[in-house]
């Protein structure tokens, strides 16, 4: 089976797991049930989306399949902003009550902190993105620490606020910033295609990559930009879920077996789809509500990591 097979394949079974959730039992009240379940299933294909592809494209930075973006500490900025707003600001504040302005703040800071902390780094010849790395880890730490701190002195009734935006919930999809997100996505992967085109030669290192005429440092530089942007909007709709990007990347790795980003990105991206919207049917008409997706995914996930870190071991 060749790869356009396959892709169209993909393509298929996602367009089956979308039109479960949208029209399976639907009951006599469609017209109350069907906008509902449209918007939520485009907000989970859009997270099912950038997650995917910021995951495919951050590996291909990093040159490692074990990697995800919330390495560098974006899922715990982005904790850290909602929860400083909420403690300096009250969570009646316009900056948390206006779900639009609250998408820009968080994306706005999580870009500056990703510029700031490529531009520190790499001030000087030599150094390598496991530095950046090496920091990102650093600052994640730090960042979930503060949060921590701030959730303990923050006034209770705040706090659960907080909490309902530590979690990722695909039950509860902002479906609020669907608009602003679907723009923010076109504009980001509309910017982004010039720089995608090097990932096929990106992947076979730094020195590589140079030596065959790429701005290496340039172009990470820019993708990491558009990571964060991605990262964030992902986070903005659902909430931080750290395994599902490891997960599909690397089904998507192993079941199309292609350097070929063009088509890692395309599957990857489907899979992704098909383990959302799949996954969230099951989650409501199997398992009644009794579970969340994100338990599910993580749980896999965390299981798969480990699986590749023992077989990395070998």
């Amino acid at each position: 089976m060749n790869n356009k097979t396959k892709i169209l394949l993909l393509g298929a079974f996602s367009l089956v797991a979308i039109l479960l959730f949208v029209f399976f039992d639907l009951g006599p009240n469609w017209d109350y049930a069907l906008p509902r379940r449209f918007k939520k299933i485009l907000a989970i294909a859009l997270t099912g989306a950038v997650i995917a592809i910021s995951t495919v494209i951050f590996q291909t930075i990093t040159n490692n399949r074990i990697l995800t973006p919330s390495i560098i500490g974006l899922d715990s900025l982005y904790m850290l902003i909602q929860t400083v707003l909420i403690f300096g600001f009250g969570s009646m504040s316009v900056m948390v009550t206006n779900k639009n302005l609250n998408f820009l703040i968080s994306v706005g800071l999580m870009v500056i902190f990703t510029g700031i902390l490529y531009r520190l780094l790499f001030k000087r010849e030599g150094q390598n993105i496991y530095l950046l790395l090496l920091v990102g880890i650093i600052f994640g730490t730090f960042f979930g620490s503060i949060t921590t701190f701030l959730q303990v002195l923050i006034d209770p009734n705040e706090f659960q606020i907080v909490q309902d935006r530590m979690f990722a919930s695909f039950n509860n999809v902002n479906t609020d910033l669907l608009i602003l997100a679907f723009i923010t996505v076109v504009v980001v992967m509309a910017y982004s295609v010039k720089f995608i085109k090097y990932l096929d030669v990106m992947s076979l290192g730094k020195e590589h990559a140079i030596n065959l005429g790429v701005d290496y440092d340039y172009i990470v530089k820019r993708l990491l930009v558009v990571i964060s942007i991605l990262v964030s909007v992902s986070t903005a709709l659902v909430g931080p879920i750290t395994f599902l990007g490891l997960l599909v990347a690397n089904v998507a790795h192993e079941f199309l077996k292609t350097f070929k980003h063009s088509v890692l990105l395309t599957g990857s991206v489907f899979i992704s789809i098909i383990a959302l919207a799949g996954g969230q049917f099951i989650v409501e008409r199997v398992f009644t509500f009794s579970t969340t997706l994100s338990v599910i995914i993580n749980f896999i996930g965390g299981v798969y990591f480990i699986y590749l870190l023992l077989r990395e071991s070998k």
